[in-house]
């Protein structure tokens, strides 16, 4: 059963376009319904004029594209990096929206972006950025409108101006602004471990459907961010037989099992996993190709493509970054047989917890973590059966099937609701 038909790699926009037509087309969606899940509610591009250390003053591009408000307020990360365009942005929006009625919670997708080289600018012109950019795009963000979160490159910090510029702007403190805060700030416990955690809980399902124990399952994890990271310890500590991990200087390998405890510490010290002394080395490309039950790519986009495909080794994909595979290779996959968790669903763990955020910064009291992890387990458990009941149910891959159950639940709200003109 082919997805897409071609050689060609495609976009993130253009990869979120060809699954939502094929899963659109499976619905028999009419094509006006079709033209409006598609197409964003909004689009805002801003230019943010900062006063550099050095005296010059310099002008970032920034988006945010708001894809959908039908089940509530947007959701979605803000990422910073030089590669940051609006197609792209307007593919992960769109993504969210998906991954927000996969978990059925009430809001819909959005993302952000700004054209920058963290790496290349002082902790105050980061500063300088993320307010103008925030006050750019105030009249448009809001807890009832698009509350922004963590991405690439962003974190607790960039958060907290965010939430401080918008709260000096109304004139009184709104915690509810964003996600990913500080706990000190209005940040939810459980949330820094939220995305690596639900990985590990889908990863778990799909176990028990092979009949295999965590203790036999070998895992490679590519990417040591704070999902890949935290999937790695959580299921370290879980009994998961953790045997590679990469970043993008490198990897390292041990068929016998890496001591994870030992390896973050490693990190912490080199932010790099490459030359721990616990295994061989391989590169970040090659660990992808290895043999394993559990591959969990938790870095980048289209790192699983055509060129690759055929040489994944894994009997289950657990899809902890946004879009690592592409159309062409999801065909591969699924004629081999390997068991794909997809990011829609995998990586959920992080907005369900954002929601939460939300939910107890709206209330002003906050969860125990156990509350957390509790209601996270619950969450993910029920959107992966959904998923697979779907799938099975209409004879489809899991991401086509995650796709078609957001788009179905999307679609009915907005048929509820009707067209306002």
């Amino acid at each position: 059963m082919g997805v897409l038909e071609t050689e060609k790699e495609l976009s993130v926009y253009e990869s979120m376009a060809a699954r939502f037509d094929v899963a659109a087309q499976k619905l028999g969606l009419d094509e006006g319904l079709k033209k409006y899940l598609r197409t964003p509610n909004r689009e805002i591009i801003v230019h943010i004029p900062v006063l550099m250390d050095n005296g010059h003053l310099e002008v970032f591009d920034g988006y945010r594209v708001q894809h959908s408000i039908a089940r509530g307020p947007c959701k979605g990360g803000l990422r910073y990096s030089p590669h940051v365009t609006l197609d792209e942005i307007r593919g992960l929006a769109a993504e969210m929206t998906w991954k927000c009625a996969v978990a059925n919670i009430p809001f819909g997708g959005a993302k952000g972006g700004i054209v920058c080289d963290p790496a290349k600018l002082s902790l105050g012109e980061l500063e300088k950025i993320t307010r103008r950019y925030t006050a750019e795009i105030l009249d448009y963000i809001g807890p009832e409108r698009d509350v922004p979160a963590p991405d690439m490159n962003t974190n607790e910090q960039v958060m907290a101006w965010i939430m401080d510029t918008y709260s000096m702007h109304v004139r009184h403190t709104v915690t509810a602004i964003v996600t990913g805060k500080p706990l000190d700030l209005g940040g939810s416990r459980g949330r820094k471990e939220a995305t690596g955690r639900g990985c590990m809980i889908a990863t778990d399902q799909a176990l028990k459907r092979f009949g295999w124990k965590r203790e036999s399952t070998r895992v490679i994890i590519q990417g040591f961010g704070n999902v890949g990271s935290q999937a790695a310890r959580l299921m370290h500590e879980a009994g998961y037989k953790i045997i590679g991990i990469a970043d993008i200087l490198g990897g390292i390998i041990n068929p016998h099992g890496l001591e994870i405890p030992k390896l973050l510490e490693h990190f912490q010290e080199h932010k790099t996993v490459k030359g721990y002394p616990g295994g061989a080395p391989i590169g970040c490309q090659d660990i992808l190709e290895q043999d394993c039950e559990v591959l969990l790519p938790a870095a980048t986009e289209s790192v699983i493509n055509s060129k690759n495909a055929n040489k994944i080794k894994a009997r289950i994909l657990t899809e902890g970054a946004n879009s690592p595979t592409t159309p062409p290779a999801d065909d591969i996959l699924f004629e081999r047989g390997v068991f794909v968790i997809p990011d829609i669903l995998a990586n959920a763990g992080g907005v369900t917890v954002s929601y939460f955020e939300w939910v107890q910064d709206r209330q002003g009291y906050f969860w125990p973590e156990g509350m957390v992890n509790e209601r996270l387990k619950h969450i993910m458990v029920s959107a992966f059966n959904d998923v697979v009941r779907y799938g099975e149910k209409h004879n489809v891959n899991n991401r086509i099937a995650a796709y078609m159950l957001a788009i179905d639940r999307v679609a009915f709200t907005i048929k509820l609701r009707g067209i306002y003109a």
